[in-house]
């Protein structure tokens, strides 16, 4: 955010990031992380002030307007530190060190990240948010800078000290201590315990804020299916039920908004993130799945053209993220006063929208409307088809206001999880169009944002940050696979496959069998990062365990299976003392233990790919192998085929195959009593 009158432009005018040109024309004289930065520190002995955010933070925005537009902050700044900005979108590398070591000394995390940094970059103390004023129970910015810089030369032992116990901190945070083990019974205590953490009125982890933890949810979708217990099966309904019918939902344009502030999902923190959507997706097309429940589909349809409309770029890719604030204000673009309602749809259409959406004269949310669909008013399928010509009246007047700020940067670990979501959901609901739009996305990363074998991480108006971090691969390896399921093209199984062994190469841990998020020819950070535990997004640990197990099963290659028993175990080291922190680990350990593996032999021509692909995605894989030979040699089912010379499919689950499937609709019965013996 800069002032209407700065005209002064600094270093950052030159980048690409719409964060960093957010922070162009302040009077701080920013620099973009780099080697010339860390230069710049070395030769003037000065101390480096390390800022992250990103384009859709509020906090970040008012951290910006109080003290890096403002000419007297700036010239302190400028005085006494090498003042460095970075996008966390672009940098997560930079950004998980930092905040790992503010979580070392004892900070809860967020943004706006402020670290003070030695010259040669390694961190000694930092915070998030310093207003410009003491207030909040914290201290004046300024006044942070000159105690800082004040301990920095007059105090330099306790700065060492600092220095070093993070260093070290860091180096060890993420070793494997090994041996440990985990098995269906112990997935069972952990859904439980999650189990018992959940709102039973609102959904969600009790109490507030909430965010759309999809993990975890998952987690007790997979009990349920595990277990075949409703009350795991209620407890996932429930929350995305309430997560659809919130204010978090854009009731008129389509998409889910970051998280909650409040426990019932009515007012979010606007800022809506391409992950959190793609991740979103593929849950309500799980939950549909089992219920068919029309909420879940509408809401997929509804974001998947908020997709298409607002978030896809000239290239075909998907943009990362759109702003909390609108003309200096949170939310301004979305809230409606009754006022504005009633003008926009008459007085009688006006007054039915509004009782269904939850808008009174005096408001829900700070005297203004936060559109919401939570006391369940009953609705026939007349007063739907009613309401949803109101919401197209009213999305055309809100196009009218001006508009959150688009952060159009294409990332390829975010549009990842996108294209899988898509391309497994496209199945769900019957949208072949969803399928074209994942390929189209996919296809420009392969062309776009890729050297040979190599991905990049973030791409916009034609600059690469190259090379790509471990999550890039991880999730479009992921997204790969979904593609290849879904379609049987073979080019998507041979991508999927060269990104893994690049991953093998580059980013391996041979201590925990995980791997590092950055590549061993990316630039030098003072550490190499190696965290495991989730954050919005699944670790790429986490994503590249699933990936592994499917992998053996489509390519026919056993050994993808040991790499995946390997990393699950060095990773299990790790997370044994916060398997919380794990989450997605653990679905990916259900799925090794418990996927159908459908394999579909023959000419199909009688739909039983398309009946295969109807099963719940999360615990399948659908391999097709018109011949033996698709099969890997100690694939069970390769004894099958003679039973079934014109056809079948055959539903795998460990070591053991069902009898020869003919008919589509039993592949589903099939897998469950595939399922129902006992597992280790």
């Amino acid at each position: 955010m800069t002032t209407a009158a700065s005209t002064h432009e600094n270093r950052l005018a030159r980048e690409t990031s719409p964060y960093l040109l957010q922070h162009k024309h302040n009077p701080v004289d920013w620099w973009p992380w780099g080697p010339e930065a860390l230069a710049e520190a070395k030769r003037t002995d000065k101390p480096i002030l390390l800022s992250v955010g990103y384009a859709a933070c509020h906090w970040c925005h008012v951290m910006a307007h109080e003290s890096f537009e403002d000419p007297a902050t700036a010239g302190v700044m400028n005085e006494l530190f090498v003042n460095i900005k970075v996008d966390r979108e672009e940098r997560p590398d930079i950004d998980q060190i930092y905040m790992s070591a503010l979580h070392l000394l004892g900070e809860q995390g967020g943004w706006p990240l402020t670290m003070f940094l030695t010259p040669t970059g390694e961190p000694f103390w930092g915070g998030t948010y310093f207003p410009n004023t003491t207030r909040y129970g914290r201290p004046a910015f300024t006044d942070v800078m000159r105690e800082v810089v004040r301990v920095f030369r007059e105090e330099p032992e306790s700065v060492e000290q600092n220095r070093r116990s993070l260093m070290t901190r860091l180096a060890e945070q993420t070793r494997s201590k090994g041996g440990i083990v985990i098995g269906v019974k112990d997935l069972d205590r952990a859904a439980v315990s999650v189990g018992g953490l959940i709102d039973q009125t609102h959904g969600g982890m009790r109490g507030q804020p909430k965010f759309p933890q999809c993990a975890l949810f998952e987690l007790l979708w997979r009990a349920g299916r595990r277990t075949g217990e409703e009350r795991f099966y209620e407890a996932f309904d429930l929350t995305l039920e309430r997560i659809c019918q919130g204010g978090i939902y854009d009731h008129l344009g389509g998409g889910f908004s970051r998280y909650s502030v409040d426990e019932r999902w009515l007012v979010p923190h606007f800022e809506k993130m391409l992950y959190d959507n793609a991740q979103l997706l593929e849950l309500l097309a799980t939950a549909y799945l089992r219920q068919h429940n029309p909420l879940f589909r509408a809401r997929a349809r509804e974001t998947v053209a908020w997709l298409a409309r607002e978030m896809t770029t000239g290239e075909g890719a998907f943009s990362a993220s759109l702003d909390a604030d609108s003309e200096g204000e949170e939310g301004k673009f979305y809230v409606w006063s009754q006022t504005e309602i009633l003008d926009a749809l008459g007085a009688a259409d006006g007054a039915f929208f509004a009782r269904h959406y939850d808008v009174s004269p005096d408001g829900n949310f700070e005297g203004h409307n936060i559109l919401n669909r939570l006391s369940r008013m009953p609705a026939s399928e007349g007063d739907e088809t009613r309401l949803a010509a109101m919401r197209d009246t009213l999305l055309a007047v809100r196009a009218k206001r001006i508009r959150p700020g688009l952060d159009d940067k294409i990332l390829a670990d975010w549009n990842g999880l996108m294209i899988a979501a898509l391309s497994n959901a496209a199945v769900v609901f019957g949208e072949p169009s969803w399928t074209a739009m994942a390929q189209r996305a996919f296809a420009f990363i392969v062309t776009g944002m890729s050297r040979g074998d190599r991905l990049g991480h973030s791409w916009r108006a034609g600059k690469l940050v190259y090379p790509g971090l471990a999550s890039d691969f991880t999730a479009m390896i992921k997204a790969a696979l979904a593609l290849y399921e879904t379609t049987g093209e073979g080019a998507y199984l041979n991508q999927a496959l060269t990104w893994q062994r690049a991953l093998e190469r580059h980013y391996l841990n041979a201590e925990t069998n995980g791997y590092y998020l950055t590549a061993d020819d990316a630039e030098g950070l003072v550490v190499r990062p190696n965290a495991t535990t989730d954050d919005a997004t699944p670790n790429p640990n986490s994503i590249a365990a699933p990936n592994l197990v499917r992998l053996a099963v489509l390519a026919g290659d056993d050994q993808w299976r040991e790499r995946a028993d390997q990393l699950i175990e060095g990773v299990l080291g790790v997370a044994a003392e916060n398997l919380f922190g794990h989450v997605a680990l653990l679905n990916a350990i259900d799925l090794r233990l418990r996927i159908a593996e459908i394999v579909v032999t023959g000419e199909d021509t009688g739909g039983l790919v398309t009946a295969a692909l109807r099963e719940p995605f999360l615990d399948r894989a659908v391999l097709r192998a018109p011949t033996v030979d698709g099969l890997a040699p100690s694939h069970p089912a390769r004894e099958k085929f003679a039973a079934a010379p014109q056809g079948a499919a055959f539903v795998c689950v460990g070591e053991r195959c069902s009898l020869p499937v003919r008919q589509a609709e039993q592949i589903g019965e099939a897998a469950a009593a595939m399922r129902v013996s006992p597992l280790p």
